[in-house]
């Protein structure tokens, strides 16, 4: 693959992320894409074929790298403190909430949260296809830690923990950043805040 190849996608990608945050994917036109990057409509053909795949590769960009962040740390969780709750819930928190610190990331974290709040069955569809095996990942490495908790009953419970850890991302919350804290210092203060709460809702 050649750089300007690469340049080329990459610019699109990054144009398509920062308008989807800002209007949402309906509401963003390919016209608009192609104008922010800086590239004309064949190439978006070219690349992607239509919006609908141009939308998927927005998310396959970040969550490929995070999913694969988020089983490392599980295997090593599993490891290093067999049957412990908390280094599992640490695996999958710690990952996502390190997107909010990068750059680009962060509007990566917008534009998840309108995914949960547009209804877009297709991308739904695609996300449960490609992502939802990392979730099973980590429901079978929770249910031995919580012996007697039903299928049905911890998944109820990851729903709720994922919900949870959008709306952090997003820092939507009461909870500010202090001026005198940095943003990982904070991020990180998250992290406890929400494996605390999350391993109490899971053993209630």
């Amino acid at each position: 693959m050649t750089s300007t190849h690469f340049n080329t996608k990459d610019r699109i990608l990054g144009a398509a992320e920062e308008l989807f945050a800002q209007y949402g994917f309906a509401g963003t036109s390919l016209r608009q894409v192609t104008s922010r990057a800086d590239v004309n409509i064949a190439a978006v053909n070219y690349h992607f074929g239509s919006k609908e795949n141009l939308v998927n590769e927005v998310f396959r960009r970040r969550m490929d790298e995070m999913s694969e962040q988020r089983l490392t740390r599980l295997r090593a969780a599993q490891e290093e403190s067999p049957g412990e709750l908390e280094p599992i819930l640490a695996a999958f928190i710690h990952p996502a909430l390190a997107l909010t610190l990068d750059r680009h990331g962060s509007a990566f974290v917008r534009v998840l949260a309108r995914a949960y709040a547009e209804k877009n069955d297709r991308l739904r569809k695609f996300l449960s296809d490609n992502y939802g095996q990392v979730l099973r990942e980590f429901a079978k490495a929770l249910a031995p830690c919580l012996e007697g908790l039903g299928k049905e009953e911890l998944y109820w419970r990851m729903d709720f923990i994922a919900g949870a850890l959008t709306y952090a991302m997003a820092d939507f919350g009461l909870i500010k950043r202090p001026a005198s804290m940095s943003e990982r210092a904070f991020a990180e203060k998250t992290a406890q805040n929400l494996i605390r709460f999350a391993a109490a809702g899971l053993r209630a």
